[in-house]
């Protein structure tokens, strides 16, 4: 699973295939299938694999700062695996290591007095907010707030002259003069998520 993860962080998961692996492990492609019996297999290994990843408290009492420390955990591994974004929700054959983790998260929540169905709408909510928040962050065509200064002033404001966009162009220039960072907007989001979900616990 390892060298299948490691082809699909660099290749993309479309360009992952049983040859092209075989040929990466310097094997028969044909030996692979004493391991996994297709692709589809395969697929479902490294699903299970990447949420080994994912930093979740065994016995979470807290249920805020579980479904944090998980958000952020999920974030930072699909930053560095962002082909599992598609994968994730879609295997129907979910793996050991995927079950127990939404197990702990499923119980955490139901413990914190949320409803079954309440603990399906955070869940939700939360996973929506966190793969929509990596999507967005790995399609950005810069990586740092330097690199949006320079964007800015090289790109953005020569499109948004103040006379016709005047709210655009003073957005522009007051966020690059700021310094402003992208990634930051992920913990407001989630606190906001969080914060609106609280209150949820006590009419389920």
């Amino acid at each position: 699973m390892v060298e299948a993860i490691r082809l699909a962080d660099r290749e993309g998961v479309e360009g992952l295939s049983m040859r092209r692996l075989a040929d990466s492990l310097g094997a028969g492609a044909m030996s692979l299938y004493h391991y996994v019996a297709n692709k589809a297999e395969l697929l479902d290994g490294m699903v299970d694999a990447v949420f080994a990843e994912i930093e979740f408290p065994a016995d979470a009492t807290d249920w805020q700062s579980a479904m944090r420390l998980r958000a952020i955990s999920v974030r930072q591994m699909l930053a560095r695996h962002p082909w599992a974004i598609g994968l994730m929700e879609s295997r129907t054959s979910p793996g050991p290591t995927q079950l127990r983790h939404l197990e702990a998260v499923t119980a955490c929540l139901r413990r914190a007095g949320f409803s079954v169905l309440m603990t399906t709408h955070a869940n939700w909510i939360l996973d929506s907010y966190v793969y929509g928040f990596a999507l967005q962050e790995a399609s950005l065509p810069f990586d740092t707030a330097d690199e949006l200064t320079d964007m800015a002033e090289e790109v953005y404001l020569p499109q948004l002259p103040p006379e016709k966009f005047p709210y655009l162009n003073e957005a522009a220039v007051t966020l690059a003069a700021a310094g402003y960072v992208p990634a930051e907007e992920f913990g407001f989001g989630l606190d906001l998520v969080l914060a609106a979900l609280e209150p949820l616990r006590s009419s389920s």
